[in-house]
């Protein structure tokens, strides 16, 4: 407040062991207001600023753009959103906006911030209760997890430098952007897509299995932390089912270290050239599911004609069917028949969808040749008979 300048401008920093660091945080119209009036007295009494760090912001309007008034009738206040959305619904439009310059808000564009907020929720839920099964002793060491395990730590290793820069540079619109699009993009649409069905089909034991609940402990424990500061209520909630037993409450908690040593860009560049495979393949299944010839995708067995030699060496120790999410899919260097489904931004690729053969998988919905193979249960594949036969053996079914 401008008004008790004088006191406040003759605030020293505190001398305990290091200094102080000062920042004044006013609207823009205070560049030539308390800003400039606190720097020239400062100057003038001490022979330096009196602050470190200026930090201005815009004023908010209404969703056309104009200022508001309560003559006009359009104010918007903040306890109203709280009262029919939640603190943290406010708190994510605050962090969302370009502070530097005017923000709108109103109803619309609320609309907006509780679609965020709702995707963001939901991907915190589906790791909280997939980490239901997770036990902290069958954790799986970085060096013996599978690629696509390794793939999402180097993400969350570059996310964590993003996230860090942003905070220190008090950028929370790209924290709230870049985190939405690393759960909404790479997680829920990618990772945790290709990975339900060993979540919820292997074995107890399975490798595959352990790793992916290794890393998406790390994932909830690294994106509860940052989200935090955003949504205060939200990350509470979650990390008090998150860690029960554990640090009291998330805001007591630091960043997590060391996600850096995770870092593996020819790991990141190999699974780019598999991914703009994978957006073919989603492609041509696309075509087939509006034709009516194929439901789901577990419905398709797609051939993949690859003429580069470089894409085929890459593919070729990757289960395609995994990452497709398909009942099968095979590779050929042959060349592609007329009428392959191609996309112009992925050369040297084509993709011929075909139904899959076999029976339909009572657990995992695949469909498979082996279906029946097992008598004990001659409804689903050899590996779902074999992890029903160690859930029971645990006492458990899944």
């Amino acid at each position: 407040d401008p008004v008790h300048f004088p006191g406040l401008a003759s605030i020293h920093r505190k001398v305990d062991g290091g200094r102080d660091t000062v920042m004044y945080l006013e609207g823009s119209d205070q560049h030539r207001g308390w800003f400039q009036s606190s720097l020239l007295e400062s100057c003038g009494t001490r022979g330096r600023a009196p602050y470190d760090i200026v930090l201005t912001h815009g004023f908010t309007l209404d969703e056309n753009g104009r200022k508001m008034s309560k003559s006009v009738g359009n104010t918007v206040e903040p306890q109203k959103i709280i009262a029919q959305s939640g603190a943290d619904i406010l708190r994510l439009w605050v962090c969302a906006t370009d502070y530097a310059d005017d923000q709108r808000i109103g109803p619309e564009i609320l609309k907006t911030t509780i679609e965020t907020y709702r995707k963001l929720r939901n991907s915190v839920r589906w790791m909280l209760g997939t980490l239901a099964h997770f036990k902290p002793e069958d954790a799986v060491a970085f060096a013996d997890m599978p690629e696509l395990e390794r793939l999402m730590l180097h993400q969350l290793a570059e996310q964590d430098a993003i996230v860090r820069k942003a905070y220190q540079e008090f950028d929370y619109k790209t924290v709230v952007a870049s985190l939405s699009a690393f759960m909404n993009t790479e997680l829920s649409a990618f990772y945790f897509d290709i990975r339900k069905d060993t979540l919820y089909c292997d074995a107890p034991s399975s490798l595959a299995r352990k790793a992916a609940l290794t890393t998406i402990d790390m994932l909830c424990n690294a994106i509860l932390k940052w989200l935090a500061p955003i949504l205060s209520f939200t990350a509470e909630e979650a990390w008090r089912m998150y860690k029960p037993d554990a640090e009291p409450s998330v805001h007591l908690t630091v960043f997590p270290d060391g996600l850096g040593q995770h870092r593996d860009d020819a790991l990141a560049a190999k699974w780019e050239t598999i991914r703009n495979v994978r957006r073919v393949v989603t492609g041509a299944l696309e075509v087939e599911r509006a034709a009516k010839r194929i439901g789901s995708s577990l419905e398709a067995s797609p051939l993949v004609y690859v003429n580069d030699p470089a894409i085929f060496a890459i593919l070729a120790d990757i289960d395609l069917a995994e990452v497709f999410i398909t009942s099968n899919a095979m590779m050929t260097n042959d060349d592609a028949p007329a009428g392959a489904f191609t996309q112009s931004d992925v050369a040297g690729v084509a993709v011929v969808v075909e139904k899959a053969v076999g029976s339909k998988c009572a657990r995992s919905w695949k469909i498979l040749p082996t279906v029946g193979a097992d008598a004990e249960y001659p409804d689903v594949s050899p590996r779902d008979a074999a992890a029903l036969r160690e859930w029971q053996t645990l006492g458990s079914s899944v």
